[in-house]
């Protein structure tokens, strides 16, 4: 983060649950970012699509990483610099001849251009989640910041801010200053700045005007309004991670100039290290050798990207497989929930099946209208097939033939793979599904399936997901509730309120509330779902008492649900739901409640959850993350647990915590992580 800007107030948030697979879903971040010969290529800036439209924008985007390329090369001492960048232009932007997305979003972007949604402030920042060393999530910036030249001046230029942050993103270093504790006494019994290094100069400043340091403190504690103002002119070259914006600064601290008493977060975080250290034990410069001569890179390379229509297509195995553990009914009742909510207006929605061979069951139909989605609902297989052979590679081509009727290419397109059997020829079609421009999430179900199956979302920058075979696990809504366009457009995306299971006696309930808050509303889905039988008995109460019995929701037999949207905005306030199961033997019931944001004004709570890597083996640990926020800003003080289903066993409950200890690296940054 860069120095300046004031916090604003502190968010809150009752209680997040999330639902893990142990084998968990991988969000493609920075993977299409390469480093050769001494270049970095596949760098992706994504503008939101809320940012108005102002071509000025990408112009100094381009500016900002053409002097950043510069200033990194001389900073790492003619190591890296940046080769290629890609920016990703709103689709609701005017066409300028644009180049089509292919498996690029906003959401995997490493440079997010957004608005801070009601937060005060224009700080350029990173959110770092892991250790000292390791890669963060992503930077961000302002369009304001990127625009207001007067604005940035207090930065220094804009390149060097870039810098400073990418450090932060890649190298996993951290801020040398400390805002909360600016001064220290030092070993010496000196009153020092909190500074790298130690050689920048200035004066101290009182409410009275310059004063000599002493004057600062008062019986060992720092006088309020006593500050330090640093000399225009320096001799000192470090540090960057400390105030990049003085001219003399064009390195990072090292072991020589490097403050090791300062009460910085680099200090902290990377037990004393200097940030060059640091960045010198990283993979990038461990491979890279400093380039020969004295010339400096060529400017970096931009292409801008631009995405058309949203293209979808599921594709799902119908093997004899998937009759085992109600795997066919799980899967049609969260593919409804996909179809009915999930999905955004106006996308276009295909349907394949696939056993020994691939089907088209329905192609290309746009969604825009509440019709449209029952017809999509209508398409979805009702039974399997008695072949056992499973060849996924032959679903997937029906797939591409499915979405390239759009525009006769697969590029910018999502398929959604959901299968249960075993398959060792899923290589046969890696290649093609690589350079198809085609984003591949895919759904294992049980333990038996294709063991390679996540390689086919690795190549595409897809989710990954292991679905377990109880019914009593809801993790195949919740996977298909995680899959969004990706466009970062968080108005538009269905959010996800409840998602709970229970095994009902005969006779007896499933009861709970759910809250809608003043930030959602719009289009609220209650779906219900048993196992056998016919519809339990429902009861739903609105805030205000109304209430919706069982004849008020849309019933689906065959695929044993009961659904009901609430028009307009629902009423903010506790709805509570009785479900009684009239069944004559105990079964699983499912309550799934879905909403979109209410106004454009206030952005509504968000939770992102994500594992540090996709698989672990004892007695390696795996760290669960939970980015909670609303809007940009952390919500702070929420309680977070974090549900794992392994693949066999139980599941376990873990509170994930932002207290700044253990796995949590930063205290009160909306990061929870155990």
């Amino acid at each position: 983060m860069i120095l300046g800007g004031n916090t604003g107030p502190v968010g809150r948030l009752k209680l997040v649950t999330l639902l893990f697979a142990l084998s968990p879903e991988l969000v493609f971040l920075g993977a299409g970012l390469k480093l050769k010969e001494n270049g970095y290529d596949g760098l992706l800036v994504a503008i939101n699509p809320r940012v108005p439209e102002d071509l000025k924008l990408i112009r100094n985007i381009q500016e900002m990483i053409t002097e950043a390329s510069f200033y990194l090369f001389n900073a790492t001492k003619r190591r890296v610099f940046f080769r290629s960048v890609q920016i990703l232009i709103p689709a609701t932007w005017t066409a300028h001849n644009y180049s089509r997305v292919k498996q690029e979003s906003f959401d995997k972007a490493n440079v997010l251009v957004t608005e801070q949604n009601g937060v005060p402030g224009e700080d350029p920042y990173t959110l770092q989640h892991r250790g000292c060393g390791q890669e963060g999530k992503y930077i961000h910036f302002t369009p304001n910041f990127l625009l207001n030249d007067e604005l940035a001046a207090g930065y220094g230029s804009r390149g060097r801010v870039f810098v400073h942050e990418w450090a932060h993103l890649r190298w996993g270093v951290f801020d040398e200053y400390n805002s909360d504790k600016p001064f220290y006494v030092n070993g010496r019994n000196e009153i020092q700045v909190t500074r790298c290094s130690s050689d920048i100069t200035g004066v101290f400043v009182c409410e009275k005007g310059l004063c000599p340091h002493e004057d600062c403190i008062i019986s060992k504690l720092f006088r309020e309004g006593c500050t330090f103002l640093y000399n225009s002119t320096q001799s000192a070259t470090g540090s960057i991670m400390f105030m990049q914006s003085l001219p003399s600064v064009v390195e990072f601290c090292n072991e020589g100039t490097h403050n090791r008493e300062a009460p910085n977060l680099q200090n902290r975080v990377c037990s004393l290290r200097s940030t060059w250290d640091v960045i010198t034990g990283s993979s990038d410069l461990n491979h890279s050798l400093p380039v020969l001569g004295v010339e400096l890179p060529a400017p970096p390379s931009f292409s801008l990207l631009q995405a058309g229509d949203r293209v979808v297509c599921l594709v799902i195995d119908v093997s004899r497989k998937m009759a085992e553990g109600d795997r066919l009914l799980r899967l049609q009742q969260a593919a409804e929930l996909f179809l009915m909510q999930v999905v955004e207006a106006h996308t276009f929605v295909g349907i394949v099946t696939f056993d020994s061979k691939g089907e088209i069951r329905a192609p290309l139909q746009q969604i825009n209208s509440d019709d449209d989605r029952k017809l999509l609902v209508s398409y979805l297989p009702t039974t399997v097939s008695t072949e056992a052979e499973t060849n996924i590679c032959a679903g997937v081509k029906k797939g591409f033939e499915v979405v390239e009727k759009q525009n006769g290419r697969a590029d910018g397109s999502v398929m959604i793979l959901v299968t249960s059997g075993a398959d060792e020829h899923i290589t046969n079609c890696l290649l093609t599904a690589m350079s198809s421009g085609s984003t591949i999430h895919s759904m294992a179900l049980g333990s038996s399936a294709a063991r390679r199956l996540g390689e086919l979302s690795h190549v595409t920058g897809g989710l990954e997901f292991f679905i377990p075979d109880p019914f009593t696990s809801s993790r195949m809504t919740e996977a298909f509730s995680g899959i969004s366009s990706g466009a970062g457009d968080i108005f538009q995306q269905s959010l996800q309120l409840e998602s709970t299971c229970e095994t009902v006696q005969p006779q007896h309930q499933l009861a709970n509330t759910v809250t809608v808050d003043r930030a959602v509303g719009n289009d609220t889905f209650f779906l219900v779902m048993w196992q056998t039988g016919g519809p339990s008995e429902i009861v739903l109460l609105d805030p205000s008492g109304r209430k919706y019995n069982t004849g008020d929701f849309i019933i689906n037999l065959p695929f044993r649900t009961a659904s009901l949207k609430i028009p307009g905005t629902a009423k903010h306030g506790h709805w509570t739901y009785t479900l009684n199961n009239t069944h004559h033997s105990p079964q699983a019931l499912k309550v799934t409640v879905a909403s979109r944001a209410s106004s454009l004004a206030v952005s509504p709570a968000t939770v992102d959850a994500f594992v540090e890597r996709d698989s672990t083996y004892f007695p390696q640990p795996v760290i669960i993350y939970a980015n909670v926020r609303k809007g940009l800003y952390p919500i702070l003080n929420a309680t977070v647990m974090a549900t794992v289903e392994p693949e066999a066993g139980d599941p376990v409950v873990l509170q994930l915590l932002d207290e700044g200890a253990g796995a949590d690296v930063i205290k009160n940054d909306g990061i929870y992580s155990r």
